[in-house]
């Protein structure tokens, strides 16, 4: 129980770098799936595989949706628990979370499979970009609750208290599909067939260890037969925190929708495929941020639940200090080298190169503010805010990109697609800033309403 009571006690700067650098390092070799699968198949198959697998996009997202739904909103519940001393209902939550992520992505794998070709028309497929997405869409689908188990439940490994395991289950999952995808793709010559099935592959390792760490490892929480059976009230919780992140992934779909549809009319296949590439780079970018996010979680959730106001203000500043500096830092190398960027995936296409290269510029033009945005939305879903983190969540994802994507394009034609990123991410940004600063002073409210140690001492 040391490792989880110290959330409360240790220096928060020195917590939030202990949580974090692992938490970091995971998400930023997770983010490399995407860019090394892009390369492969950008090389190794053509610029129109790109944008055959872009369609899918929404397809993979709701995959992972689903692991986030169960798997942060567990983890909130589990480091608040934690907190408040309860370990027997952290336990309970574990067992939920591994039973619900089973059966949820056992739903959507169905759902997916039964009604692929016309889900992936929707998504923006065209004659010739379908003969990529099919296949590469089926077999994720087919394997999803292999890979969505480990995926859901590694951040309760980090809530509590072990972030150093959560970040060797992802480096482990990263480097067999750095090694099995140019395998399958150059030697084996199976295409895109063959960076789905290495993705699969690798996660579904990543699965076993996490359940073998869970049930015969060293972890604190222990995934027990009696604790398998769902309850609806602790359903109710893991699901009321993770609906946001969960909506941010089907949200992305539904904006997957809208920008494929106005790039194919504007740009072409061509278009689709840059914005795949545009995608990957966003996701390597922000997931050091969320790896921030992450590592700040169980101490803003183990002190809120503990009532240590103080701690949860620094950790929420910390963390989105430290994010205001990893989205400057990517917003200076996408503008500064969009050609350079761009010609990683592809070399030999100059028309995608100019395409995404005039694409990336645009579409993260606000990546600045992102970064604290991010910081923002983890604190409130911490908290167990689930409104507020969705609200915030859907506002940038959903509330105000869809309207603009449907409206810039009228104007701008293609760079107006581009440009509704960029509107997006600022407008989203300083209402979340508006919500923060409000937040700020409650807890500063509670932080004087609850009895100093002085107070408590003088009273016994």
């Amino acid at each position: 129980m040391d490792e989880s009571r110290e959330l409360g006690r240790e220096n928060i700067a020195k917590l939030l770098f202990k949580f974090s650098i692992p938490a970091v390092i995971g998400m930023l070799v997770n983010a490399l799936y995407s860019v090394v699968d892009r390369i492969f198949v950008g090389r190794g198959v053509g610029s129109l595989a790109l944008s055959g697998v872009a369609v899918t996009f929404p397809i993979t997202n709701i995959i992972m949706g689903v692991g986030m739904l169960v798997g942060t909103g567990a983890a909130a519940v589990v480091s608040i628990k934690l907190g408040q001393k309860r370990k027997e209902e952290a336990e309970q939550i574990l067992g939920n979370a591994f039973v619900l992520t089973l059966i949820l992505t056992a739903m959507v794998s169905v759902i997916g499979l039964m009604f692929l070709e016309p889900l992936l028309l929707m998504f923006g497929g065209s004659a010739e970009t379908m003969v990529y997405a099919k296949p590469f869409a089926a077999i994720l689908l087919a394997g999803a609750v292999l890979q969505n188990v480990g995926f859901g439940l590694n951040p309760i490994i980090r809530s509590e208290g072990d972030p150093k395991t959560a970040m060797i289950t992802m480096l482990i999952g990263a480097a067999l599909n750095f090694m099995i995808n140019p395998l399958l793709i150059f030697v084996f010559k199976l295409g895109v067939v063959g960076s789905a099935a290495a993705t699969l592959i690798s996660q579904a390792v990543c699965t076993v260890w996490i359940f073998t760490y869970f049930t015969k490892g060293r972890s604190l929480l222990k995934i027990k037969r009696e604790n398998l059976k769902l309850k609806k009230n602790i359903v109710s919780q893991i699901l009321a925190i993770g609906v946001s992140p969960f909506a941010m992934q089907v949200a992305a779909s539904f904006v997957t929708i809208c920008i494929n549809t106005s790039l194919f009319k504007y740009g072409g296949d061509l278009a689709i495929g840059a914005y795949s590439l545009i995608l990957s780079i966003a996701i390597l970018i922000i997931m050091p941020m969320l790896g921030v996010n992450q590592g700040a979680q169980p101490l803003i959730g183990y002190n809120y639940g503990a009532k240590q106001f103080d701690r949860v203000k620094k950790a929420i500043l910390y963390s989105a200090m430290v994010n205001a500096v990893l989205s400057f830092a990517g917003f200076l190398a996408v503008e500064l080298f969009p050609v350079q960027i761009i010609s990683m995936f592809n070399s030999s296409d100059p028309e995608l190169i100019a395409i995404g290269s005039r694409g990336i510029t645009l579409f993260l033009m606000m990546l600045a503010f992102v970064g604290p945005q991010t910081a923002i939305v983890n604190y409130f879903q911490s908290i167990g805010k689930a409104k507020h983190s969705m609200g915030l969540s859907l506002l940038r994802q959903v509330i105000l990109l869809i309207p603009l994507v449907l409206i810039l394009p009228h104007f701008f034609q293609l760079d107006g697609v581009w440009m509704a990123g960029a509107v997006s991410d600022f407008g989203s940004s300083m209402i979340s800033f508006a919500f923060m600063a409000a937040e700020v002073k409650r807890l500063r409210a509670l932080d004087k309403e609850r009895p100093s140690s002085a107070d408590f001492e003088l009273a016994v």
